[in-house]
């Protein structure tokens, strides 16, 4: 049965939603990628916040990626960040912000990765700029190291934690929002929330259509649906948040189940009424504040050597 939306969802988010519409419509997916990434910017500009004071931010390439490098006053720990987007939208000014307070508010030092962008950069450039970025960020700051990244960054911090059991590097902790991880669509949140706002499984369909090499039969591929992979030991201690009103929303759970089976140390938990892109809302909306601050303090828990514990929702 299709949510109901129209209680699920509170006034704050539902205005979130309207005012996201008027910059990027539903519709913008129908748009070529230069239109697309027009009213995403635009989007993004529109709600931009600004930094914090007293970060120290560069611009540097990190193994041949472009990044840029928030640093606080005696970081204790290094984030590298990778930004949502479908990969095909987004890069580090879209989630300039966000990093910026989270560097701020968890002491940390954060690395937003520049990845490439389909349709020009198929699959898997994404995840091998990931992965150089997350070896050169390594080595450069030597540490307490870890990964983080929302939509289709959750994506790329996953498959980099599985890639990195066997090459390098040791990865502290990871933190996945509202991450799409390649999980079952025909069951679960992705057919109760096929229409739901901002995020809907046709939207879901036609950035893997973009994403992946035409013919390309991407199951099994644990670079592109780490939900997929057959072995699931020895991964870091993983947060995975799902938001309620989200295809992708089992994704998170889902992950956090495997990796317990295999011994791991992972917690999972589902925003109450939030939507996919609630980032962007944690200044208007309260439980996007909410949500963003046991966001923060899951990465200052992984920074500090333990796993938060679930919250109660």
């Amino acid at each position: 049965m299709p949510a109901d939306y129209a209680s699920l969802i509170d006034a704050e988010t539902w205005s979130f939603i309207r005012e996201t519409d008027r910059y990027y419509p539903p519709d913008a997916v129908t748009l070529d990628m230069a239109g697309q990434r027009r009213v995403y910017d635009a989007m993004c500009r529109a709600f931009y916040r600004g930094r914090p004071e007293g970060l120290s931010v560069e611009d540097r390439a990190m193994g041949g990626v472009p990044c840029r490098v928030y640093s606080p006053a005696s970081p204790r720990a290094t984030v590298v960040y990778f930004h949502g987007g479908g990969f095909v939208v987004g890069g580090l000014d879209s989630h300039d912000d966000v990093c910026a307070e989270i560097a701020d508010g968890c002491g940390v030092r954060v690395v937003s990765v520049d990845y490439r962008l389909a349709p020009e950069h198929r699959h898997p450039a994404h995840f091998d700029d990931a992965f150089a970025a997350t070896l050169a960020v390594a080595a450069a700051f030597p540490g307490t190291l870890i990964l983080a990244g929302d939509s289709a960054g959750g994506n790329l911090a996953a498959a980099v934690a599985h890639a990195a059991r066997a090459k390098g590097p040791a990865i502290a902790g990871q933190v996945l929002i509202y991450p799409g991880l390649g999980g079952d669509q025909s069951r679960g949140s992705y057919v109760t929330h096929a229409e739901a706002p901002m995020l809907t499984k046709a939207d879901i369909d036609f950035y893997a259509h973009v994403r992946f090499p035409e013919g390309y039969d991407s199951d099994g591929d644990v670079t592109a649906k780490p939900l997929q992979d057959k072995d699931f030991t020895d991964l870091p201690p993983t947060v995975a948040i799902g938001a309620e009103c989200d295809p992708l929303c089992d994704d998170a759970a889902d992950y956090a189940a495997r990796i317990r089976e295999a011994r791991g140390a992972a917690v999972a938990w589902v925003e109450p009424g939030l939507v996919h892109g609630y980032l962007r809302a944690r200044v208007t909306v309260t439980r996007a504040r909410l949500s963003f601050t046991r966001i923060k303090g899951a990465i200052s828990a992984l920074a500090e050597g333990r796993l938060p514990e679930a919250p109660h929702l």
